[in-house]
């Protein structure tokens, strides 16, 4: 199976990946979520503030989000909160851990699943990217057997797949690295409880 058919459209809606996330560590209203995004340039979610507003209507309609009362500050207006249901913790870790587990040309993918991995366990991170690194010498093996049938083609016609065999080998190399950190105990894995929400 190929990542392309793995990860559905909904698994690379990234505003709603983020959404989750910031709401897995308490209620918010949209312009706060807008805020954070803004201030910790999570630049892997296009299209703000429209998408964030889609994201929110939809994962509500699912019932991955729910209403939580309003907060008015002095002199603002009244604000619609949301929180993240039961529901929703597990599509987020499922979305977190798909897109750690599956490579893909979009780095935008990766960028965004790692900035959000803390939200898995340590054992579930490593499981995830250790899947990743042997999807990617899949991926390698296969493309080194495409270029040996292409003997002969004149290099110029190949260049991209040069590049492709030099990306996944550089990705490789550094995933590879983060899960024997991860073994190692040398990347900490903080307790998320203990941890202030972001942007509070």
């Amino acid at each position: 199976m190929t990542s392309r058919d793995q990860l559905q459209r909904g698994d690379r809606d990234l505003a709603a990946l983020t959404v989750l996330a910031l709401l897995s560590r308490g209620p918010r209203h949209t312009y706060d979520m807008h805020r954070f995004m803004v201030d910790t340039r999570k630049d892997f979610v296009a299209g703000l503030p429209r998408s964030l507003y889609h994201a929110v209507g939809k994962l509500e309609k699912s019932g991955l989000i729910t209403e939580a009362g309003v907060e008015q500050a002095a002199g603002r207006p009244e604000r619609l909160r949301y929180a993240i249901t039961d529901a929703g913790r597990a599509e987020l870790r499922r979305r977190v851990s798909l897109l750690l587990a599956t490579p893909e040309s979009d780095a935008t993918l990766a960028y965004a699943a790692l900035s959000f991995m803390g939200i898995l366990g340590a054992d579930e991170a490593m499981a995830a990217l250790r899947a990743r690194v042997a999807a990617i010498d899949l991926a390698a093996a296969r493309l080194a057997g495409d270029l040996a049938e292409a003997r002969g083609v004149p290099r110029i016609l190949l260049i991209e797949a040069e590049y492709e065999r030099a990306r996944l080998a550089a990705e490789r190399e550094w995933m590879a690295g983060v899960v024997a950190e991860l073994e190692s105990g040398d990347l900490a894995w903080p307790d998320l409880d203990e941890v202030a929400p972001p942007g509070r």
